[in-house]
């Protein structure tokens, strides 16, 4: 039997690309989102790429009714929970939106789905709950101090879930830690497509290279990293994508909640990532040195020893593929 997967935030970059690896798993996703920062035309590439129609419900995940809904309407087995807001400096200066939508948003799906008598979860966590780690690569057993609105906004959800299996043996819940997801899938027809100027470095790369701005914005260069700018784990996001398959196929054998680094190992500085995405469009980016960024940290990158070994899971791409196939995406337009 083909198992039915709900996907909040199925729309958005990264709950896209993990509806596409579901389909070829052989499960049959279902798409939840509001689109406040995705579009409905991802919905038919969605399918072209899957293979099998994809059901999308317009919803927020914060409407329990449209959750209780969606749970009457399709037999689903798992949620695998995508939605909420992302943006490290957007939450410093929306701390209550995020903490609406991050935190009330998870706990109205958990909710349901308990009512729902659905156990099997996976969440969208962050590296940034780590804060600045005392040791690198970081380990999932590392310390927690978030360093911002958004990163404190995922601990408490993390807390919540573990509290919820450890009360709970039905539960069956992975908190996936991303670090920094990037790139395109590889047909160049779904990608990164923020509404506005990007957050992240790849697609502001993206945008930049394409002319639609000016210059990057380099935020601090005084970081005490090799080249004084910040690194981070950078992860090809179709390895993220097969991550989460891993995650239901770890859960379907494994009750209780597990916490899994999903990165690739090695941090590369945002120089290192500008010098390799000027290699992959062939075009030069003018870089503009600012101050340091509120809630931003110096280095982060992964031990994903835990995923590896757990999940029988590991990136398989490096930043050469991220970089080509972000730009294979934004040549081809970059937009629905």
């Amino acid at each position: 039997m083909t198992d039915t997967i709900l996907v909040t935030g199925g729309a958005g970059y990264i709950g896209s690309h993990v509806v596409v690896e579901l389909a070829q798993a052989g499960c049959a996703p279902v798409v939840l989102d509001n689109f406040a920062n995705s579009s409905p035309e991802v919905l038919p590439r969605l399918e072209a790429l899957a293979g099998r129609p994809v059901p999308c419900i317009e919803a927020d995940v914060r409407d329990r009714a449209a959750l209780r809904r969606t749970f009457h309407d399709h037999p689903i087995a798992a949620v695998i929970h995508c939605a909420g807001l992302k943006a490290v400096g957007e939450s410093e200066a929306r701390p209550l939106a995020y903490y609406d939508v991050n935190v009330g948003g998870a706990l109205a799906l958990a909710e349901v789905m308990g009512e729902a008598g659905v156990a099997t979860l996976v969440f969208s966590s962050s590296a940034t709950v780590y804060g600045q780690p005392e040791r690198l690569p970081v380990a999932e057993d590392a310390p927690v101090a978030p360093h911002s609105v958004y990163g404190r906004t995922k601990r408490i959800v993390e807390d919540f879930l573990r509290d919820l299996a450890h009360a709970n043996p039905n539960w069956r819940i992975a908190i996936l830690r991303y670090f920094n997801p990037a790139g395109a899938h590889p047909s160049g027809t779904i990608g990164e497509a923020p509404l506005g100027k990007p957050n992240n470095l790849v697609p502001l790369l993206c945008r930049i290279a394409a002319g639609e701005f000016p210059e990057l914005s380099i935020f601090g260069t005084d970081w005490p990293t090799a080249d004084g700018t910040g690194v981070r784990d950078y992860i090809h996001v179709q390895d993220l994508a097969a991550g989460h398959v891993a995650a239901l196929n770890y859960l379907a054998q494994n009750p209780g909640a597990a916490t899994m680094n999903l990165g690739v190992g090695r941090g590369y500085s945002v120089r290192e990532v500008v010098s390799e995405f000027e290699r992959a469009c062939g075009r030069t980016i003018t870089r503009k040195l600012d101050p340091r960024r509120p809630g931003d940290v110096a280095c982060v990158y992964a031990d994903p020893a835990r995923a590896n070994s757990q999940l029988g899971w590991r990136a398989t791409r490096g930043l050469d593929a991220i970089c080509a196939d972000a730009w294979r995406w934004q040549a081809g337009g970059g937009k629905y």
